[in-house]
């Protein structure tokens, strides 16, 4: 569901360069350091969180922290709300599509591709995760250098993310 939500943030972000909020995002100084904060206060929340809240990290063959839905809206608000991903579709779509074709339908096209590819790329990861949890599940030294690590970087992430300095359209 992870997988699914960060898939649909990309579906997000083409449909913005599509109808040319990426654009506004790019020239807008102001629009950019709001969704950059948003996101950033995001990602230190999840960190803190996962720091608070051990049993939450807990590993085990029969649990998981998140219900599906859960996990489909985090992964979809991280994505949403990272100004990069939107700068990166900007950047990134045009540069394949093909004159005298609909520049939307191609750039549209595109974006679903990658979309599709990041999901199945991602679930991928998850099958392999979900059968090294019972590796991971049996040792509690693990578990408590994965949360430690985990939050560490989202905290990290979001410090970077705040910290960053916007370039020049």
């Amino acid at each position: 569901m992870a997988a699914l939500g960060s898939s649909a943030g990309s579906i997000v972000h083409t449909t913005g360069a599509v109808l040319g909020l990426s654009a506004v995002l790019q020239t807008s100084a102001v629009a950019f350091t709001v969704v950059k904060f948003v996101g950033a206060a995001y990602l230190v929340y999840l960190g803190i969180q996962t720091f608070r809240k051990p049993d939450e990290f807990e590993i085990s063959p029969e649990s998981t922290s998140y219900t599906p839905t859960e996990s489909f809206q985090s992964a979809l608000l991280i994505n949403v709300l990272n100004p990069k991903v939107a700068v990166f579709f900007l950047a990134f779509l045009p540069q394949f599509v093909q004159p005298g074709s609909s520049v939307t339908l191609q750039i549209f096209t595109f974006g679903v591709l990658f979309a599709s590819l990041g999901f199945v790329y991602q679930a991928v990861l998850a099958v392999f995760s979900a059968r090294a949890r019972h590796v991971i599940s049996e040792r509690d030294l693990v578990q408590t250098l994965l949360r430690t690590a985990s939050g560490s970087v989202l905290i990290g992430f979001g410090l970077k993310l705040a910290l960053e300095e916007r370039t020049a359209p």
